[in-house]
């Protein structure tokens, strides 16, 4: 008899982690980063005109899992005017064009305070 309400009570445990589970995916949205938070705002690039942007690089960056990995990588990108930056999920990569050339070093600070590693750039 005990043993049987030890068991309806891991259930039911189990149960409403499940629901609790469910009602925040639904309140707040899904992110795989354990951020618990509905999706970043997407910062969205002024400048348009791919005319405007005469470098282009393709730059590899680990540690991108999902939509809000690569909603954060884009919005570290595209956050001061002179890139405009798509990320690539699938490959792990972001296409950027630019406004003015730059090195690796430059996209590393742009990642700086972000847990997303660069990898390569060309």
């Amino acid at each position: 008899m005990i043993a049987n309400a030890v068991i309806i009570l891991i259930l039911a445990a189990l149960i409403a982690a499940g629901v609790w589970r469910i009602y925040r995916t639904i309140r707040y949205g899904s992110s795989c980063c354990g951020t618990g938070g509905a999706m970043d705002k997407k910062i969205r690039v002024k400048d348009r005109n791919k005319s405007h942007y005469p470098y282009s690089y393709r730059v590899r960056v680990d540690g991108m899992v999902c939509a809000g990995c690569a909603r954060r990588v884009e919005n570290a990108f595209n956050a001061g005017g002179e890139l405009w930056a798509k990320v690539d999920l699938e490959h792990k990569e972001v296409r950027v064009l630019a406004k003015k050339e730059m090195g690796r070093e430059g996209f590393t600070e742009l990642l700086k305070g972000t847990s997303y590693t660069l990898l390569e750039v060309s």
